[in-house]
């Protein structure tokens, strides 16, 4: 791990002040967690359905109501995401949305029936939903380009420890007789949220965002702070001078609305993100995590819980070799490698499970082959280890550095969406989908063909709509799009080189840059031997 923490031979500043921040930032991902499988929060929030085994529960579609209301709000929040983000910057915006976060988190905790806590659920995920756009856009506006991909992906990094810790929180309250079974869990969140808040209030805003609302001062200051560098050094200087450059050669370009996300090449890199995050979710690890302790339980193991506190562990220390991966062979390979190990490993549990396992008359769970059924958890962990090493960071990764400026947050916003829209489609869904009764569908372990058919997508997706885009600045990443038409010919590109820039910060508060670029030779971007830039969103090319 330590070689991936050596900067490139030549760069300037340090890496840890992005690294220390941008982790920071991926706090916001601990913010997840359930209680859904708790007998008292059963029985305190029954109306009086009783489960096969005649104990009061939740009927399938108060289970579906409550699991997949947080990802409706979190799908309106992702959305939100995107005018927060530009109008009132990456900082405060995570701010605010933790504020919505903590009124979510209130109602749940002094719910005492259902109402009450659908929209505790709804709040808390209108704030999730904020967050999770928000996190990786500050984190790949803020990092440095040659370990982007380890410092955005570490936002999943922070959603996995979320979930083992609420994983461990409800293993040691579950058997509580009392409202703490369910109430300590949920209030556990105060403290994430705080301490996000906390750090968030002394940390800089991103320095493109500060180019895009036209405060270059501003923009120096933050990137020399996120680089442990003076303010005049030439790293910052240059740095700086490209994303001005790109940012106001955008500008010559046209608007930046959402219509502008649905034309040209920004439309393929939307369906892109849209997809990627949709797929993350379609192999079916949500139904791991949102469902997991009632399938053990129904796959007849006594300690389900001790089972999903197995498969959290796995998912946290998967992680990591998937974060090394990411920026040292890059995103296509990892991507393909995850994807065929998941589909591999979700068609075995498929027929294990499914030639292995039967029903008596009242719908519960036989087990013919104990055995066979340890070595489906077997499969159903080596799953976790590539999703956990792939397409959970990376999907994070891809998404945020795939925009340009001008409509980042806007097109960041939407692929998050997606996700939480999957996200709710499939926990809603599930339940009819898995469990035995009228109107269920009875899958049980034949679901896991279903999460198989959508891993074999993800292959081909890869080798066809990914594009390499280790060790690249957001800049670049912006031309390689403009000048590749292939993913597959992408792993060839590499950047112009011969750019010189000198850039002057003007008087102290006039915001004013001008930036001077030398290009050596043709720039297939139509941008002029010279340009320069001025402070006020006015744009003297001469081309």
């Amino acid at each position: 791990m330590g070689l991936l923490f050596e900067k490139p031979e030549g760069t300037a500043g340090k890496a840890w002040p992005a690294i220390l921040i941008s982790g920071f930032v991926a706090f916001g991902g601990i913010l997840f967690g359930g209680i859904l499988a708790m007998p008292y929060w059963a029985r305190t929030f029954s109306t009086g359905h009783r489960d096969s085994t005649g104990q009061l529960n939740v009927t399938s579609s108060q289970s579906s109501a409550i699991v997949s209301i947080l990802s409706a709000g979190t799908f309106f929040g992702a959305l939100g995401a995107a005018p927060m983000g530009d109008i009132i910057g990456r900082r405060w915006g995570l701010i605010a949305s933790n504020g919505v976060f903590v009124l979510g988190v209130i109602l749940q905790t002094v719910a005492t029936s259902i109402p009450p806590f659908l929209a505790g659920r709804f709040f808390a995920g209108l704030g999730v939903g904020l967050i999770s756009a928000l996190v990786p856009l500050y984190q790949s506006e803020t990092a440095p380009k040659w370990i982007r991909g380890f410092i955005v992906g570490s936002y999943q990094f922070a959603i996995t420890i979320g979930l083992l810790l609420a994983s461990v929180v409800n293993n040691s309250s579950h058997h509580r007789n009392d409202s703490g079974s369910y109430r300590i869990p949920i209030a556990v969140q105060f403290a994430w949220s705080i301490i996000l808040v906390g750090g968030m209030l002394i940390l800089p805003e991103t320095p493109r965002y500060l180019i895009k609302r036209d405060n270059a001062k501003a923009a120096a200051r933050s990137l020399a702070k996120l680089r442990r560098l003076p303010e005049d050094h030439d790293a910052v200087r240059q740095e700086l001078a490209e994303i001005q450059a790109n940012h106001q050669f955008e500008l010559t370009l046209g608007k930046s609305g959402y219509k502008e996300c649905f034309q040209g090449n920004l439309l393929k890199r939307l369906v892109t993100g849209c997809l990627l995050q949709g797929l993350q979710q379609l192999t079916g690890i949500n139904f791991i995590f949102y469902y997991g302790t009632q399938f053990f339980k129904n796959s007849g193991f006594s300690n389900e819980f001790v089972i999903t506190l197995i498969t959290n562990c796995v998912n946290v220390g998967s992680t990591i070799p998937g974060l090394y991966a990411i920026d040292k062979w890059g995103r296509r390979p990892v991507l393909l490698a995850g994807a065929i190990g998941m589909a591999v490993s979700q068609l075995l549990v498929a027929v294990i499970g499914t030639t292995t396992t039967g029903q008596d008359a009242e719908g519960n769970i036989i087990v013919h082959n104990a055995e066979a059924q340890k070595a489906a958890i077997a499969f159903i962990c080596i799953y976790i280890f590539f999703f956990a090493a792939s397409w959970g960071p990376i999907a994070w990764v891809v998404t945020g550095e795939i925009f340009p400026l001008k409509t980042r947050a806007k097109s960041l916003s939407m692929t998050t969406a997606t996700n939480w829209l999957l996200n709710w489609a499939l926990s809603f869904s599930t339940p009819y989908l898995v469990n035995y009764g009228d109107g269920n569908a009875n899958l049980q372990s034949k679901i896991f063909f279903i999460w198989f058919g959508c891993c074999f997508i993800c292959i081909g997706f890869v080798y066809f709509m990914i594009y390499e885009t280790k060790g690249l600045t957001l800049e670049e990443v912006d031309e390689l799009y403009n000048e590749v038409a292939s993913a597959r010919e992408s792993v060839k590109w590499r950047p112009r080189g011969g750019m010189h820039s000198d850039l002057s910060i003007g008087e102290k508060g006039s915001g004013a840059l001008t930036v001077q670029l030398d290009v050596e030779g043709e720039d297939k971007r139509g941008v002029g031997e010279h340009r320069e830039v001025g402070g006020g969103g006015r744009d003297d090319s001469r081309v």
